[in-house]
C-alpha cells in the first residue's frame, strides 16, 4: 500500500516498530512530568523547588551528553536505548511505589529526578543516531519530522490524560502508567531486524574526540548559530513550564486538571508544523525512490 507523502518513512518495518513504541512511551513520559510537577508543587508549594528539581533532571544531560555521543559511536546503539529504556522504566515504577505508599518525600524526588537526568544523557545521542540507520537517507528528513511529530502528539495527549488522573486517584498512578508504557518500547526495540555494526576503530582518546566536537561546532558557523538560538530559548523562553504548577493553582485556580490543560496546549502549534515540515522533507524530492519502494518493486 502506498502511504501519504507526509508518513512515507513509515514504510520501514524498524521504523513503524521505533515510532509505535516512542509514541506510547512519550505519553507516559509527558504524564509523568505534568504529575512530577504537581507532586512537587503539592508537597512543598514552593516555585523555587520546582525549578530546583527542573535543574537537576536536565544538567547531567548538558554535562553528560557528548560522553553518551561517544558511547553511542562505539557501541550497539539498540542495546544502549534498551538499557536505558529499562531504566527509565525501573526509575518510574520506584517513583510510583514511593508515591502511592504515602512515603514520597522531596529529596526522594531529587534523587530520582537526577537518576532520570544522567539516564537520559546516554539514551538521547544513542536514540537520535540510532534513527539515522532506521530508514534509507532520501527518507531521513521525514522521520526526523515524524519523530518530532510524534513527541508533540504525545505532547498534546499525555499532560490532558494526566491532569485527569491526577485530579482523580493521584500523581502515583501516573508514575506507575509511565513506567508500564516503557515495555512497548522496549518490545518494539527488540522486535526490530538491526544489522551488527562494527565499531569505528579508535585511534585518539575520549577527551580527545569530545574538543573534536566542540571544535567542529565553533569551525561551522550554521551549527554554533544555531545551538546559540537554542540556548536563548531554552534559558529565557522554557522555564515557563516550570512555573505552570503555580499558574494553574494560584492564578487560574483549576488545580491538576488544568495544568494538564495548560501542557497539552504548548503541544498543539508545535504538533502542527511538525506535520507540515513531513510533508515539506518529502516533497522536495517528488523523484526518487526510497528504499521501501525498492524493496516493493
Amino acid at each position: 500500500m502506498k502511504l501519504p507523502v507526509t508518513l512515507r518513512a513509515l514504510g520501514y518495518r524498524n521504523f513503524q516498530l521505533f515510532f509505535g513504541g516512542q509514541l506510547i512511551s512519550l505519553v507516559g513520559t509527558w504524564m509523568q512530568n505534568v504529575a512530577q510537577a504537581w507532586l512537587v508543587y503539592r508537597l512543598t508549594g514552593s516555585s523555587a523547588l520546582l525549578g530546583a528539581v527542573g535543574f537537576v533532571g536536565q544538567i547531567p544531560v548538558f554535562l553528560l551528553a557528548p560522553v553518551g555521543g561517544i558511547v553511542a559511536d562505539r557501541y550497539s546503539r539498540r542495546n544502549i536505548v534498551v538499557a536505558t529504556q529499562t531504566a527509565s522504566m525501573l526509575l518510574a515504577f520506584a517513583m510510583a511505589a514511593l508515591t502511592l505508599s504515602g512515603a514520597v518525600r522531596i529529596w526522594e524526588i531529587f534523587v530520582l529526578a537526577s537518576l532520570l537526568g544522567v539516564t537520559n544523557s546516554f539514551d538521547i545521542p544513542a536514540r537520535q543516531a540510532f534513527i539515522v540507520g532506521m530508514v534509507d537517507k532520501r527518507d531521513l528528513m521525514n522521520a526526523i519530522a515524524l519523530n518530532s511529530s510524534m513527541f508533540n502528539v504525545s505532547r498534546v495527549i499525555g499532560p490532558a490524560v494526566a491532569g485527569i488522573l491526577v485530579a482523580s486517584i493521584g500523581e502515583g498512578w501516573c508514575f506507575f502508567a509511565n513506567g508500564a508504557s516503557f515495555l512497548a518500547v522496549i518490545a518494539g526495540l527488540l522486535l526490530m531486524r538491526v544489522e551488527r555494526r562494527e565499531a569505528p576503530a579508535q585511534t585518539t582518546s575520549s577527551l580527545s574526540q569530545v574538543l573534536e566536537g566542540f571544535r567542529f561546532v565553533i569551525r561551522n558557523p550554521p551549527v554554533h548559530l544555531i545551538l546559540i538560538l537554542l540556548g536563548i530559548v531554552s534559558l529565557t523562553g522554557m522555564p515557563y513550564t516550570v512555573l505552570m504548577p503555580v499558574f494553574a493553582d494560584r492564578i487560574l485556580h483549576g488545580g491538576p486538571k488544568a495544568l494538564g490543560e495548560l501542557s497539552s496546549v504548548a503541544g498543539v502549534d508545535a504538533l502542527a508544523a511538525a506535520l507540515l515540515l513531513a510533508g515539506a522533507a518529502r516533497a522536495q524530492q517528488p523523484n526518487t525512490l526510497t528504499g521501501a519502494e525498492r524493496q516493493a518493486g
